[in-house]
């Protein structure tokens, strides 16, 4: 919450502008401030400052709230609380699909539709409420160029052919999804930290990051000195903000990562090259999410794509505060993932998974 916009504090409009160009934005920048130097910067008494302090750390202190409230919210009104993935088994055993309010990570090796889900999600967002979409728009921030506008709209005319069924409404959605391509780490963090403003404005009901790993992994290696300190900074600044973020305007927020072999000797290796050909068991290692333990805690819900006997693939949902140890079986249409017959819950998979 120390990350909201002074601006949303309702501070008086001239003061939000005098200390913007001290470069004093947040409620966190004013609030770190001593109060000498904040007399100095706002020009106020030490009585007024204080006001002033009291206000701020008001505006962005966590607001209390009981289970119960938080239960009849969500039975008022389900439709706020989660994003309809479309697929029924996957949406019921989730008690509605993605929430909302919280990150839900997506992790797989190459080629089991991270980005085909990512891009089904964006339309899906654009839809009325009562189509199981939330009516708003989406930030999609693309960290490996692999974002397809012509696969967006194959997705969205091949899925719903009935409520797409002219170039206006095929418009309006592709408008609706604003596409930005950070390549670092920092391009990432600065996106980040500029949303709040744009959330407002363009009635963003949806933010995607595809992929977190990514960019990390190109920029931090873990093997050289201060790199392993440098990239949990990183991870726990930008999970934390995004958590600020989809807590405050209670949006759902979908990030995908990669995998590593933890072998049995302790070591970690990328695993990026996982397929069904890979002879991976118990003896000789286990697949885990990448990005380490600091990462792996601050998503709420993990769901895990893998191979299975091709074309079939597999969902897993491995980490979820309210739904079980699921699996699902899916194939990649034009329409997006289509669910196949078989389900389980509370399997073990053959590949230990270490999170």
């Amino acid at each position: 919450m120390a990350a909201k916009k002074l601006r949303r504090a309702k501070l008086p409009q001239e003061l939000c502008e005098r200390l913007g160009r001290h470069q004093i934005t947040t409620c966190q920048d004013f609030l770190c401030l001593p109060l000498l130097e904040l007399m100095k910067v706002t020009g106020q008494s030490y009585s007024n400052v204080q006001k002033l302090l009291c206000k701020v750390s008001l505006a962005c202190a966590p607001k209390m709230q009981t289970a119960y409230e938080m239960k009849v919210r969500r039975t008022v009104n389900p439709s706020s609380a989660f994003l309809s993935t479309s697929l029924h088994g996957l949406d019921e055993v989730l008690h509605g699909g993605v929430p909302c309010g919280s990150l839900t990570e997506i992790t797989s090796p190459p080629g089991c539709g991270k980005t085909q889900f990512c891009i089904m999600m964006s339309v899906l967002a654009t839809l009325p409420i009562s189509m199981g979409g939330l009516d708003g728009a989406v930030i999609y921030i693309d960290t490996e160029s692999a974002f397809s506008a012509e696969r967006l709209v194959e997705i969205a005319e091949s899925r719903f052919p009935a409520y797409f069924d002219s170039e206006e409404k095929l418009f309006s959605m592709t408008r609706s999804i604003h596409l930005y391509r950070e390549l670092t780490c920092g391009s990432v963090l600065r996106r980040i930290k500029s949303l709040e403003e744009e959330i407002i404005s363009k009635k963003v009901k949806l933010i995607i990051i595809d992929s977190v790993a990514s960019v990390v992994r190109k920029e931090f290696d873990p093997k050289l000195q201060g790199n392993l300190t440098e990239r949990s900074n990183f991870l726990a600044k930008g999970a934390s903000l995004l958590k600020y973020l989809a807590e405050e305007f209670s949006i759902p927020v979908i990030l995908t990562n990669q995998i590593t072999t933890r072998l049995s000797n302790g070591l970690a290796v990328q695993a990026d090259l996982v397929s069904p050909a890979d002879d991976l068991s118990l003896d000789s290692g286990s697949v885990t999410a990448a990005l380490g333990n600091t990462w792996s805690h601050s998503v709420n819900t993990r769901l895990i794509l893998q191979f299975d006997d091709l074309p079939t693939r597999q969902i897993l949902v491995a980490k979820s505060p309210v739904a079980p140890f699921s699996t699902f079986y899916y194939t990649i249409e034009k329409s997006g993932f289509v669910l196949q017959g078989k389900t389980r819950t509370l399997i073990i998979l053959p590949l230990q998974l270490v999170f």
